[in-house]
């Protein structure tokens, strides 16, 4: 098969062996995080396994230590959760979610090439996508794929969680995922106080959607991220958001554009507030 490194699309999923692909259910409810387990369960693309955001792609156990409110997992745990899920080198991933935005999914999306693993799409359209073109689906758990052993290692240079690099101006040019109001500081409904990181420039990743629920047009997000950026070089491009969540969605953006090498801030606005001694801009 050809190898999917941004997006896939619901009808070339469904030619896909099972055997050739491994399908992750990244389905999750922020006000209810139970809820996308028991969607799962009621409905998913056959032999999909399911991650939760906040039992599998985060360690909420880490919120302490000042890295946001989704850390990320130890490399242990991330390796034990492939290791579960039967993956192993050259085995093409797929991870969906809603049609709304392909929150988890960009996030899993991310974190699997952050341990190496590039050989990894998320689906265009979420699960709508694939109800809407007619495709079966199943209900309870799939049968198991033999575990495998799984031992990669996080590449540092792919992210970015030191606060003092973004204070001295050294990390580059960050890139702010949450929408408008939150990034001018209107309203924060979630963290200790709204605004952003002085010097961070705003691209909401609702804005890479068309009104479908799918990407818009590689041509047209490069041409809409370069008005934004201007001359910036995507390597020296740093996503941020609430929580290193939504941010996955521009860097995922910004790869389909053609716009390679950008990295994330991982804490986010949540791990950059948590001292109050850190600079605050409004508007």
């Amino acid at each position: 098969m050809t190898l999917k490194t941004t997006l896939i699309d619901a009808s070339e999923l469904a030619t896909l062996a099972t055997h050739d692909v491994l399908i992750v259910d990244c389905r999750f409810d922020l006000v209810d995080p139970g809820n996308g387990g028991r969607d799962y369960l009621e409905g998913h693309i056959p032999g999909a396994v399911y991650a939760s955001l906040d039992h599998d792609l985060s360690d909420l156990s880490r919120q302490a230590e000042g890295l946001g409110r989704h850390p990320l997992p130890l490399e242990s745990a991330f390796n034990a959760l492939l290791s579960r899920w039967g993956w192993h080198p050259g085995l093409q991933v797929v991870c969906y979610d809603t049609a709304a935005g392909a929150l988890a999914a960009a996030r899993l999306w991310w974190l699997l090439r952050l341990i190496g693993v590039h050989r990894v799409a998320v689906l265009d359209g979420g699960y709508a996508a694939w109800l809407a073109a007619g495709l079966p689906v199943e209900t309870g758990e799939p049968v198991a794929r033999p575990a495998s052993q799984v031992s990669l290692r996080y590449d540092a240079s792919q992210l970015l969680l030191d606060h003092a690099t973004l204070l001295d101006g050294a990390a580059g040019q960050l890139l702010d995922a949450r929408a408008a109001p939150r990034y001018r500081g209107d309203v924060e409904p979630l963290d200790r106080i709204g605004g952003h990181v002085p010097g961070a420039l705003n691209r909401p990743f609702a804005d890479n959607l068309g009104s479908d629920g799918r990407f818009k047009p590689a041509t047209q997000l490069r041409d809409e991220f370069v008005a934004v950026l201007g001359s910036t070089a995507p390597t020296q491009v740093v996503h941020m958001c609430g929580s290193g969540v939504t941010a996955c969605h521009n860097l995922l953006a910004m790869e389909h554009a053609g716009l390679h090498g950008s990295r994330l801030y991982a804490p986010s606005w949540s791990g950059w507030v948590n001292d109050p001694s850190r600079p605050v801009a409004k508007g």
